[in-house]
């Protein structure tokens, strides 16, 4: 009779480890990134206030990032509680460039939450990064390509006239490239991630200053996007409303909506 127990007792007993094995490290959901457009002149979510500037949240990573914050810091912070995005959650923010419909949410976002890191272009004016340490932000002047932790990246500084940097997140799909207003030229970003990480262009997004463009010239950077492999393109803010057109037009079902509002999940 024991050895009959016995019998029984081991099976059931592997059977148990090995269900206990499955739940500890079974599959789960594949992790997701999202972008939340939460400041845009271009509309797409109409319970938000539009205005000129942009700004975007990336959550689903390590940290949380704030890409941007916009030229106002009452419809920043009031387009983030409509979406129900908390600044309390960001752990660091992005400037791309000094321009004030860029930069200017910062010091209300920073009143709500002081302990974030800001990496800013290291050609921003002392005075700025100065009151920005002020309000209790750890300050990190960026001057090359920087690898800002996890799978998250930036362009480091580009262009002469109008300095700039972009971000990059190396996702399961390729590279996401976040612009602000690609003052540098977005041709010249996009080329400069995809060498960086010598990976393959997923997704742009993000201002693409191409308003003062004739549609011909915007027809030839679309066909440079093509020969460098991007997939998909969320063209917004100071790209212009014919140059938007253009890459819906050609992108299709590709094409990423990206006004004020909009959120984007990809695969991480």
């Amino acid at each position: 009779m024991t050895g009959f127990v016995l019998k029984m007792f081991v099976p059931a007993l592997f059977l148990l480890l090995v269900m206990a094995d499955f739940s500890a490290s079974g599959p789960t959901e594949p992790s997701t990134l999202k972008l939340t457009i939460v400041f845009n002149n271009v509309p797409y979510n109409q319970r938000l206030e539009t205005s000129w500037g942009f700004a975007c949240v990336i959550e689903g990573l390590e940290k949380n990032v704030l890409f941007d914050t916009g030229g106002n810091g009452r419809i920043l912070l009031s387009n983030m509680k409509i979406l129900d995005i908390d600044p309390a959650i960001i752990d660091l923010v992005v400037l791309s460039h000094f321009h004030g419909d860029h930069t200017n949410g910062l010091e209300s976002v920073l009143q709500q939450n002081p302990e974030v890191a800001v990496y800013m272009p290291e050609s921003f004016p002392d005075s700025f990064q100065a009151s920005v340490g002020s309000l209790g932000a750890d300050v990190i002047p960026v001057g090359g390509p920087l690898k800002i932790f996890d799978i998250v990246h930036t362009t480091g500084e580009m262009g002469s006239s109008i300095i700039e940097q972009s971000l990059i997140v190396d996702t399961s799909k390729g590279l996401v490239v976040i612009t602000g207003c690609a003052h540098p030229g977005i041709v010249g970003i996009v080329r400069k991630a995809g060498q960086l990480l010598d990976k393959e262009i997923y997704l742009v997004i993000g201002g693409f200053h191409l308003n003062q463009m004739t549609a011909e010239q915007v027809r030839g950077i679309i066909r440079e996007f093509k020969e460098l492999g991007v997939r998909k393109v969320g063209a917004t803010h100071c790209t212009g409303d014919q140059a938007i057109a253009l890459f819906r037009q050609t992108w299709g079902d590709d094409y990423v909506e990206s006004g004020c509002g909009a959120v984007i999940e990809l695969p991480r």
